[in-house]
């Protein structure tokens, strides 16, 4: 997809005139519209737009786009409703994953195959939700429950399927680069599969959001089911890179700056897209002084795998590090479309999901709707390939 220059349809025309009554009005953030969802663990919608919505990588995502269409994983942080609190007489049983939304309704879909993350808590007992807030608002609460013992997924998720009571409540949040960080004590006693299901209750507004996060509790079966790991995400291969194409990963501070990084130029053999975050994996673990990547055992080690998706970040400090992963391709590459047809990004452009943009030699992909937000930001744009 290159950036629109075209001339816009009347469904263009349209969303254009609605964002603006909403700038104006003063409803959005930073020229925002959408919300957010659970990062850390990743939330079921947010796992799917990351595989693609145009071509998921897992069966269940597939599937939930052959339910809904492709919109519902594009608009990931907008399961919302105007509950006022009230969110048991609000979102229909069956429907607590798409909060009611018929535009969502895949992923109410009863399966047992949803993508999950493994979780367990640090020495405290704690574990750290990380949420993704694509545009903050004031909070009123923050809720968490978990399935009950003996639930099935073969049912669709509905209220008693959930503990009575949530198993954490917290209404002081900060917003901190675009996320929320909530420490929780994890339930008693989980161990497997479960569903943890999150609602974010506005205090400025009727509006609250909704999201199923697919979990595996490690639970007791290890000498030590607590870990001095926290996770910071998951290293996703979307597809082959060009034999020499080179991926950087590089950490970050609180504040932004570069704390490390780690390059590999991917040979022949290493450039699938199962094979080249393995060898990343390797590089990093290697020379890291504050990162490991891989999948986290039981015993606390962690070790990478040959996989697309499995592999995650892990750290031990309790800073606030945040990572990238930069994808260099080379020029000589005959499938590099090296950003042709792509337009300079313009900051008073308005720009749709979707649309991409050239800028400081880099390829970027819009993931929020958004207008005068440089794609080095990173939360509205993605960067997805360089134009050198």
């Amino acid at each position: 997809m290159t950036g629109k220059q075209q001339r816009p349809s009347q469904l263009d025309i349209y969303k254009t005139a609605i964002l603006m009554i909403m700038l104006t009005a003063g409803y959005l953030t930073q020229d925002a519209h959408a919300h957010g969802s659970m990062e850390i663990p990743i939330s079921r919608v947010y796992n799917c737009y990351l595989e693609g919505p145009e071509n998921p990588r897992s069966a269940a995502c597939r599937a939930a786009v052959r339910a809904g269409g492709t919109q519902a994983l594009y608009d990931w942080n907008g399961v919302n409703r105007l509950p006022d609190g009230r969110h048991r007489e609000t979102v229909p049983d069956g429907q607590l994953c798409s909060a009611g939304k018929a535009s969502h309704r895949g992923l109410d879909l009863a399966r047992d195959d949803w993508p999950t993350t493994l979780i367990a808590p640090d020495r405290s007992g704690n574990f750290e939700f990380v949420y993704r807030a694509t545009a903050p608002h004031s909070t009123d609460y923050f809720e968490f429950y978990v399935t009950r013992d003996g639930y099935n997924p073969s049912r669709p998720l509905r209220w008693r399927d959930l503990e009575s009571s949530p198993f954490c409540r917290v209404s002081n949040v900060r917003l901190e680069n675009g996320r929320y960080r909530v420490n929780c004590p994890l339930p008693q006693g989980k161990t497997g599969k479960h569903v943890i299901y999150h609602i974010w209750q506005r205090d400025d507004s009727p509006e609250a959001f909704y999201a199923c996060i697919d979990v595996v509790f490690r639970g007791d079966t290890g000498p030590d089911p607590t870990t001095d790991w926290r996770e910071l995400g998951q290293v996703r291969a979307r597809e082959d890179l060009p034999v020499d194409s080179t991926v950087t990963f590089r950490l970050f501070d609180r504040r932004g700056r570069d704390v490390e990084s780690h390059r590999i130029t991917l040979q022949d053999r290493m450039n699938r897209a199962r094979l080249w975050p393995y060898h990343l994996a390797r590089v990093v673990n290697d020379e890291s002084d504050f990162v490991n990547i891989g999948v986290l055992a039981d015993d606390g080690t962690i070790t990478p795998v040959r996989s697309a998706r499995a592999n995650r970040v892990y750290v031990r400090s309790d800073d606030r590090y945040t990572f990238q992963i930069d994808i260099d391709i080379p020029d000589d590459d005959p499938d590099n479309p090296a950003c042709q047809g792509v337009s300079a990004w313009d900051p008073v452009v308005l720009y749709f999901v979707g649309d991409q943009v050239t800028f400081e030699g880099s390829l970027y992909e819009s993931v929020i709707n958004s207008r005068n937000a440089r794609p080095t930001l990173g939360i509205w744009w993605e960067q997805i390939g360089s134009c050198q």
